[in-house]
């Protein structure tokens, strides 16, 4: 069903308690969600972070608004936000709504027999958007089947939506919420690991995953995902592999609580934010290759992207972009790296003991080494080209013989006995050979002093 802006309004809303302390606090209640949603297998599209996190809204709004309705409804503002209510944003808004409705899902419980039954149905029933005195409304419903367990149910995760907004990947969404439904257990259900792969990626099996090995699905999804579950969450989750023979079969995960965060709980759930897919839309980018870009590399480097696309564009030199998509999509590892030094460059500053500051820290010593050793090459070259054309005869010579007791390659000998020693191939047997006869056998290993020489004159290295 396509949902349709109608002129007519919507249901009245209900009407605030008096008390409107009350409303905020039954705002700020944890999302009550159920295990038979946490398990989703999509059969013929794929479910994005957007959508999983729209939908996490939509829940937790008709959770306050009872059982005793079919029907439920609230401004958009609600559940996205950052979005201009023009006809070409609310295209973005009805292709979620859209694929909401029609995307068939089999819900299931990460721990088999838990949920008590399986079903397969629509992540909505309908949905529709009005406009009332300026204002967009959404509208929508749950299908008969599940609208009792999904507003009252028995078995459940709480989960508190500010954490949810903090992640960022589908993987990383669906791990932490079946996570966090076990946290006071420690471990998650043992699964087969192909279980585990479309609840996690969001995408219907098909004839290329059934094709995917163990490796490639772990490199490029449950890695990530846990390293984001354990980063910005209140758990921090590591993977169990089990072994049929000599390959991975079932995958579980154990899980161990943080110390609490200081979390904006009493805050009403943020909506979800649209604004850069929009964004991306105006640049001609399809939403959906904008969301999998946003998804893949995270929102800093989405977003450092499009404000080169932005500028690639507005510039047309040397002549006019011809497609958007692939421009965005060749800057983002590069984006994606620098977003990720200058984090560890941050959290260097922030705690100087930190693992991060000692990976800058050595990452700056490394450079400084570099530049160190290849000026000091530099230099033992300026030495020897300073010497007589005789010494520099006989130095070849010696040379030569050294290179016939180690065994050097005897293309090599040729080119210094046709060319000199200051052939690109021969040049660093004779800096190498000059430098240790002359300085001794630690004349390319810099002193600490030599270290802080180059970090003076070169700076800190974490630009």
């Amino acid at each position: 069903m396509d949902p349709t802006i109608d002129a007519q309004p919507p249901p009245r809303p209900r009407r605030k308690p008096a008390r409107p302390e009350l409303e905020a606090v039954a705002m700020s209640m944890p999302l009550l969600k159920p295990v038979n949603t946490l398990g989703w297998t999509p059969k013929e599209k794929k479910i994005t972070i957007l959508a999983r996190k729209s939908w996490n809204v939509l829940l937790h709004l008709a959770q306050n608004q009872g059982l005793d309705k079919e029907v439920f409804s609230t401004t958009l503002s609600q559940v996205v936000r950052s979005i201009d209510y023009g006809s070409n944003d609310l295209e973005l808004i009805k292709k979620h709504l859209r694929g909401m409705v029609s995307t068939t899902v089999e819900w299931q419980s990460p721990t088999s027999g838990e949920g008590g039954y399986w079903t397969v149905c629509g992540l909505l029933s309908h949905a529709k958007l009005s406009k009332v005195r300026g204002e967009i409304w959404v509208e929508w419903s749950y299908a008969v089947n599940m609208r009792q367990e999904l507003l009252e149910p028995r078995v459940f995760a709480r989960l508190q939506l500010p954490i949810l907004s903090q992640l960022r990947t589908h993987a990383g969404l669906a791990l932490y919420e079946i996570c966090a439904r076990y946290k006071d257990i420690g471990r998650t259900a043992r699964q087969s690991w192909h279980w585990w792969r479309p609840v996690l990626t969001g995408r219907p099996e098909n004839e290329k995953t059934a094709k995917m090995e163990y490796r490639v699905f772990k490199r490029d999804c449950l890695r990530l995902a846990i390293a984001e579950v354990s980063a910005v969450t209140d758990i921090e989750i590591e993977l169990v592999e089990y072994k049929a023979g000599r390959f991975i079969s079932d995958l579980q995960f154990l899980i161990r609580p943080k110390v609490q965060q200081d979390l904006p709980f009493a805050e009403p759930p943020k909506p979800v934010d649209l604004a850069h897919v929009e964004r991306a839309m105006r640049l001609g980018i399809d939403s959906d290759r904008a969301e999998a870009l946003l998804e893949e590399f995270a929102e800093p480097a989405f977003v450092a992207g499009l404000a080169a696309l932005e500028k690639r564009i507005a510039s047309a030199f040397p002549e006019p972009l011809r497609d958007p998509y692939r421009y965005l999509k060749s800057l983002m590892p590069g984006e994606a790296k620098r977003v990720h030094a200058e984090r560890e460059v941050q959290a260097a500053k922030a705690d100087p003991h930190s693992p991060a500051s000692k990976e800058v820290q050595a990452a700056r010593h490394a450079k400084w080494t570099e530049q160190w050793v290849r000026e000091r090459r530099a230099r033992v070259i300026e030495e020897i080209q300073r010497l007589s054309p005789d010494v520099q005869n006989d130095l070849e010579r010696a040379l030569l013989e050294d290179m016939e007791r180690r065994n050097v390659h005897p293309s090599i000998r040729k080119r210094l006995q046709t060319s000199g020693w200051e052939h690109q191939i021969v040049i660093q047997d004779m800096v190498r050979y000059y430098a240790q006869a002359t300085h001794g056998e630690q004349w390319d290993q810099p002193t600490d002093r030599d270290i802080l020489e180059v970090a003076t004159r070169t700076g800190s290295g974490a630009e």
